[in-house]
């Protein structure tokens, strides 16, 4: 999409297994400074930044020491999931659209990739849609065949309800599996890309359920155009800025 000459910006976690030096990462002062706030408590948001120089693109770290400095992703040595990785999805979903806000950017398209920022597409519709540089923003979910055994803790309904969104949007929230998480985020989806040529039957039963613009991308890295049809699809009849 950047080498089509769109604006391309990419919101990724600041994983510890990330070596800042050798990406040459740093903060971002101006855009750091503010607390996300999970189920009642203030966490420290911290920003930083990479590019990447041959695409002339940058790359924004969403941080937090609790989080995400420990030199692992998702699972512990024993290959367990981390206890704390319901916190860390409601933080880095609530930490992008602060970041994102704090840049005063106004994305056509915000295309949300695997299920740790499935949370975005609820708060976006919910708490922001008539924020100008949301207002006009359609929503892409990619979903993909790499997901989690088990539960995410209590936490994500926690922090929902905290924020005090309604009773009627936390069906799937409970204690999310990943099937859940991909249900939250299909619910509140303009469109949704299959990003893997096999993914969960229970999820592709439901986005047929829901009615929502679904399109088969399993084969996009071979064939980068046919996400520009995907997202004129979605934007039509306006074009990608």
């Amino acid at each position: 999409m950047n080498e089509l000459g769109n604006h391309v910006r990419v919101f990724m976690p600041r994983f510890g297994v990330i070596n800042e030096r050798r990406h040459q990462l740093h903060e971002v002062i101006r855009l750091s400074g503010i607390n996300i706030v999970v189920n009642d408590i203030d966490m420290p948001l911290i920003i930083k930044v990479a590019s990447v120089p041959q695409a002339r693109m940058q790359v924004y770290f969403i941080d937090n020491d609790d989080y995400f400095k420990r030199k692992a992703t998702v699972y512990d040595e024993s290959r367990k999931l981390f206890d704390d990785n319901d916190e860390r999805t409601v933080f880095f979903s609530k930490g992008i659209i602060e970041t994102v806000k704090k840049l005063g950017w106004k994305p056509d398209i915000i295309h949300i990739h695997g299920w740790m920022p499935s949370l975005v597409p609820l708060y976006l519709k919910l708490f922001n849609h008539d924020n100008p540089l949301f207002a006009d923003s359609k929503i892409v979910y990619s979903i993909y065949s790499q997901g989690f055994e088990g539960n995410l803790g209590e936490n994500v309904k926690n922090s929902l309800t905290f924020d005090e969104v309604p009773e009627e949007h936390l069906n799937w929230l409970d204690k999310p599996s990943y099937v859940d998480l991909n249900k939250a985020a299909i619910d509140f989806a303009d469109a949704v890309v299959k990003g893997n040529a096999e993914i969960s039957p229970e999820i592709e039963s439901y986005i047929s359920e829901k009615g929502v613009f679904y399109f088969d991308g399993s084969d996009l890295i071979d064939n980068p155009e046919k996400i520009l049809e995907v997202y004129n699809e979605v934007l039509a009849p306006e074009e990608v800025a």
